[in-house]
This record gives structure tokens, sequence and C-alpha cells, in this order.
């Protein structure tokens, strides 16, 4: 059974609320000089010149005025819970720069994603959280990129080095 605060629980159950879930993401890979972190809400303004709305949050970084997750237009699909199936989750980018797009074809293997669900009035308590997701597959046309989240896959894990011999594991053949 999942954890969630009783703020929380009271807003799934309320008929109206002011408090709204807001997503945190952020995406490390080596190639990246930064961690890429963003936000579903725009909670605040966090500059005029250029114009930047963000979600400041102590989620993954104890100083949020550094490094504010900044507010995408992205749209989440949270880690299902399928027995026969990895959770896999999907965010749905809207294409609003040429660059997305060549981010994403600029590395060849997997991006680490951590993804935390957090509420409006207090982004700093995660109601629950999904820890080194990986970026799994990327696509899109013109309007929007999709980007498919799942656990690493078992298929890259090595195998074992170790042959079942009589030497090597002399319990097994008595």
């Amino acid at each position: 059974m999942r954890r969630i605060s009783l703020n929380a629980r009271r807003g799934f159950d309320a008929a109206n609320t002011a408090e709204v879930d807001i997503a945190l993401f952020q995406f490390e890979h080596p190639a990246l000089e930064a961690p890429i972190r963003l936000s579903t809400d725009p909670t605040e303004r966090l500059s005029v010149e250029p114009l930047l709305y963000g979600t400041r949050s102590t989620w993954l970084d104890p100083s949020p005025s550094a490094e504010p997750f900044l507010f995408a237009l992205v749209s989440a699909e949270l880690p299902g819970d399928q027995e026969d199936a990895p959770a896999s989750g999907a965010l749905v980018l809207e294409n609003v720069d040429n660059r997305i797009a060549e981010v994403l074809r600029s590395f060849t293997d997997r991006a680490t994603v951590h993804m935390a669900v957090v509420r409006s009035t207090d982004p700093d308590l995660v109601e629950y959280q999904y820890l080194g997701l990986k970026l799994m597959q990327a696509g899109g046309d013109a309007g929007e990129v999709t980007l498919t989240l799942s656990r690493a896959p078992i298929e890259d894990e090595l195998a074992p080095m170790d042959r079942f011999t009589k030497d090597r594991f002399p319990g097994l053949f008595r």
C-alpha cells in the first residue's frame, strides 16, 4: 500500500480543492552538463527576462533556490503496477522548440529519470516517487514528443560468468 499524506487524501476526496498535484522530473545523463529538471506546474515566476516559471522543491536537492524545476508543457502518465509487465510510464512534451528533438537524438545510451509527485501547497513533501527509471523510447511528431519511462531492462543484465561445474559448485553435485 502506498503511503500518502493526510492533506493529499483530503484533496483526493474533496469535491473542489485549490491544491494541485505536481509531477517533478529529473533527467540525468553523462553527456549532460547538469541534470534537466522539469515541473508540470507553473507554481511561481522565477524570472521576468526571460520569462520563466517553475517549482521550487527540496526533492533531490537541498537548495531549491539554486536549481528549481522549470515549468514545461508536459502531461504525465504514472508508472503502472501490472503483474506481467514492468512498471512503465509516459511523458508527452509539447514540441515548442526544435532543440528538444536534437537533444533526444544526441545520445545513444539510456538516460536516468527520477519522478516524484508533490502537492502545490507543500512541494517539499513527496507523496510518491519513482527513482532510477530509464528513458526507454523517445518518439513523436511536429506537435508533441512522447517519452517512455521504465525500469532498466533485465535483458541488459550480465549473465553469470561462472559455469556450474563440480569444481566451482560442489554442493550441487552431492
